[in-house]
């Protein structure tokens, strides 16, 4: 059975009062409960026509529909998620690709520094190559042993567990390598470019 993933960012499972407080970044509070944010309407997608596709500044735009998804090398990951509007949620259960392994089946330009994930409903955010690199950052298709649902982003959506969760993005469709960063959707917005919440990085 594949062991399940940690953060390097987080602990694994703890208990105790003044441990999980250790683990809570500046200015949120604790909850169990799974919130719903979205920037607009949640999407029902037709998995016979889904896809996730890595382009830009690669050789050769690398897809794959569902069911070829699915058969990437997967893990089970246990992470913290801190969102902007102040919850943080500790343990969470995921289970999805490294954008690692993804990134073994393209090669990218040397210029690539930056990243844009974009979705089926149009959103993006951006992201530093090396925020996603290294175990950092995974696609996920489950949650909590069940698939994922479309409210929380199914039927999968990014997930960048040391930074806001609005840097995670729901119903992904892809990631665009570029040479120069380019703001997101909420960045456009006046949220900050990076989103680390043990700095608080919550507004430009």
């Amino acid at each position: 059975m594949t062991e399940p993933f940690v953060s390097r960012e987080f602990v694994g499972k703890r208990r105790g009062g003044a441990e999980k407080a250790s683990r809570l970044p500046p200015g949120q509070y604790l909850t169990e409960d799974f919130p719903v944010l979205s920037a607009g309407p949640t999407p029902r997608l037709d998995l016979k026509r889904w896809s996730f596709s890595i382009e830009g500044l690669v050789k050769e735009k690398v897809s794959w529909a569902w069911d070829d998804f699915l058969k990437l090398p997967a893990q089970n990951y246990t992470v913290d998620i801190s969102c902007v509007t102040k919850w943080t949620h500790l343990d969470m259960q995921w289970r999805g690709v490294s954008v690692d392994t993804l990134l073994e089946h393209a090669e990218l330009d040397r210029k690539a520094a930056f990243v844009t994930a974009f979705t089926h409903d149009g959103y993006t955010t951006n992201l530093p190559i090396a925020d996603i690199l290294n175990g950092r950052a995974f696609v996920a298709y489950q949650y909590d042993g069940s698939p994922l649902a479309p409210e929380h982003g199914g039927p999968a959506r990014l997930v960048v567990p040391h930074l806001y969760f609005w840097k995670s993005a729901k119903w992904v469709a892809g990631l665009r390598f570029m040479e120069k960063d380019q703001r997101g959707f909420w960045e456009s917005a006046g949220y900050h470019n990076h989103a680390d919440p043990w700095k608080e990085e919550r507004y430009s």
